[in-house]
């Protein structure tokens, strides 16, 4: 049994503790559901005779920035290091949905929103039918909310090691749980050579930011989306911010590498911090 807290939590325990209350229904899975828990002047005991020392909330707490698995072994950060990229992946907490910090760096979208919602505005934009690509997993929240509307999702990741983050995360469940999600382990511009021509309705493409993976905002692997996608279908491109300097900048090459590699129409939608190109 692992339970996962994180700061949003053990201000609620804390804050129960100091009120004098007995008891709390606190969230063990960052918000999906509620459990109670008993406060004593030492421990909080849980759920499955697990328990923590006001010391272990006090650490919990003073890490805004991270989430703590809760197991028998003790407390411990969710954290999982890639051998081989280099790599440190970590769940951050929000109010909602964690996010994935990749070597500290969020990998969606939390000012004034958070990654659900985050991900919602692609999925609004995509409009998920059919067949569809998910060119990069992440966490997994783009697969699993278009499974709800699509036939079938294929999701290729690179790092196993996000897997096994988006193993331990209760938001990522439909991962593993969809019957409709196939999941690939491997690179997206290895895979999609692989694939037969106009065999995809919709294609979302989410890769990392252009320094890191620079050879998925290629013209050579636009033109491969292009071939797979079916004619009448759609691509929605994950670009960042387009009112900010770099995000214009990519945009902009991007849009114009997607109508080399044959796109004709090619729109910005910048409330999905995106651009949509149709074939």
């Amino acid at each position: 049994m692992t339970f996962l807290l994180s700061f949003y939590q053990t201000r609620e325990l804390l804050a129960a503790r100091d009120a004098g209350l007995p008891e709390l229904d606190v969230s063990l899975d960052l918000g999906l559901s509620l459990a109670r828990a008993r406060l004593t002047p030492e421990r909080v005991m849980l759920p499955a005779g697990l328990s923590l020392t006001w010391e272990d909330v006090a650490h919990i707490h003073g890490n805004e920035q991270a989430v703590f698995a809760i197991t028998e072994a003790g407390v411990e950060k969710v954290q999982v290091f890639s051998e081989t990229f280099g790599r440190l992946y970590s769940l951050m907490p929000t109010q909602g949905a964690p996010t994935m910090l990749i070597s500290g760096i969020p990998m969606h979208r939390i000012k004034n929103t958070d990654p659900m919602a985050d991900t919602r505005s692609k999925i609004k934009a995509a409009a998920p039918k059919g067949r569809v690509l998910d060119t990069c997993t992440g966490l997994g929240y783009t697969a699993g909310l278009a499974a709800k509307r699509a036939d079938e999702v294929i999701t290729i990741e690179l790092d196993p090691a996000v897997i096994e983050i988006c193993r331990i995360n209760p938001w990522s469940r439909a991962l593993f749980e969809s019957p409709n999600i196939t999941q690939l382990i491997g690179d997206s511009f290895d895979y999609i050579f692989d694939f037969e021509d106009a065999s995809f309705d919709r294609i979302i493409h989410d890769p990392p930011m252009f320094n890191l993976a620079g050879h998925l905002y290629s013209t050579e692997y636009y033109r491969e989306l292009h071939r797979v996608l079916k004619r009448g279908g759609r691509l929605f491109h994950y670009i960042g911010d387009l009112r900010s300097k770099s995000g214009r900048n990519v945009a902009r090459s991007a849009a114009r590498r997607l109508q080399e590699a044959g796109f004709k129409v090619v729109k910005r939608r910048p409330e999905a911090f995106g651009l949509l190109a149709f074939r």
